[in-house]
């Protein structure tokens, strides 16, 4: 995991004295900066913006920074990578969250307690499959249909649109003589 720490690119793109995340063109250099950046990452590569630094972050900000990232790496701008969020508190959470949900969107993070949480928008069956994933690390469409007693095309489906969500990494795995998606949590 690459963590990129908000409090540092911050004090390098913008030379104040802030530990705030305030104003959309603070955001949109914030956010270019970071796409620099992750554009020298390897395919795979997971990419945790460290929010532990940061006092507040305004809703123009998390809407530059955190929904804009979340939605071009969706739109597969950045290629197979993915974006979690850590060091989070509670207003930070709010804030990212409207932006997010507004957009349909949601990411990962971990709260500066050491939670792991969804922050945004994700419909009840995927997250049901995600709570999944999260509980076992890993599974596949198999493992999915014997616990949630589902077809296989719906497992598989499921499956697929977390990763495509980029909420759960996708590796091809040899298994049983043949080769299987395994899906796991980030």
């Amino acid at each position: 995991m690459t963590i990129y720490n908000l409090y540092k690119l911050l004090k390098e793109e913008l030379g104040n004295g802030s530990s705030d995340l305030v104003t959309r063109p603070s955001g949109q250099a914030i956010r270019e900066r970071i796409e620099r950046d992750v554009e020298k990452e390897e395919r795979g590569a997971v990419i945790a913006l460290d929010f532990s630094k940061i006092s507040i972050i305004d809703y123009s900000c998390a809407d530059e920074i955190v929904a804009k990232l979340v939605s071009r790496l969706l739109s597969g701008e950045y290629g197979e990578k993915y974006i979690v969020l850590s060091g989070l508190n509670e207003n930070q959470k709010e804030n990212i969250e409207v932006a997010l949900e507004r957009k349909d969107l949601a990411v990962i993070a971990e709260m500066r307690d050491g939670r792991k949480v969804l922050v945004g928008n994700l419909n009840k069956y995927l997250q049901e499959t995600l709570d999944m994933i999260s509980e076992k690390g890993k599974v596949t469409a198999g493992d999915l249909s014997v616990a949630l007693k589902l077809p296989a095309n719906t497992s598989g489906t499921r499956l697929l649109n977390l990763h495509k969500k980029r909420l759960v990494k996708r590796i091809d795995e040899m298994r049983d003589g043949g080769r299987v998606w395994v899906y796991e949590k980030i």
